[in-house]
């Protein structure tokens, strides 16, 4: 196990290609929060990985109890928050999910800039 000197902590390593599959094969390659399913295209099976419940920043290990398949966006909006039981964290994920969309859909089918944050600059020609 790696040790962080800036923490003193030792840190999980991470998953292997072969413990996030397994874990993904026990899923059925389904999304925990939202249900993609990671089967029925080449672009689902693109954004499919493994999310850690409590996440290794918060100490989670890397127990498959603690391990669920999941999509990238839901993965990004759980982030590294802990939540009491997976349905919270689901809820959690799902409110964001619509959240977004409506802020999606009001803005004309385009996500708003993030103020504070520059924008990425196209190549120049």
């Amino acid at each position: 196990m790696p040790f962080d000197f800036t923490t003193l902590t030792f840190i999980a390593k991470p998953l292997t290609l072969e413990e996030g599959v397994r874990i993904l094969e026990r899923d059925q390659y389904r999304c925990y929060y939202c249900g993609l399913d990671g089967t029925a295209s080449f672009e689902n099976a693109l954004i499919m990985s493994v999310d850690f419940v409590v996440p290794r920043a918060r100490k989670g290990k890397k127990d498959p109890g603690n391990l669920v398949a999941c999509c990238r966006p839901c993965n990004l909006f759980k982030g590294r928050r802990v939540f009491g039981n997976l349905e919270e964290a689901k809820t959690y994920v799902l409110a964001r999910r619509e959240e977004l969309r409506k802020t999606w859909e009001a803005n004309g089918r385009h996500l708003p800039v993030v103020p504070g944050r520059p924008r990425s600059k196209s190549p120049k020609a």
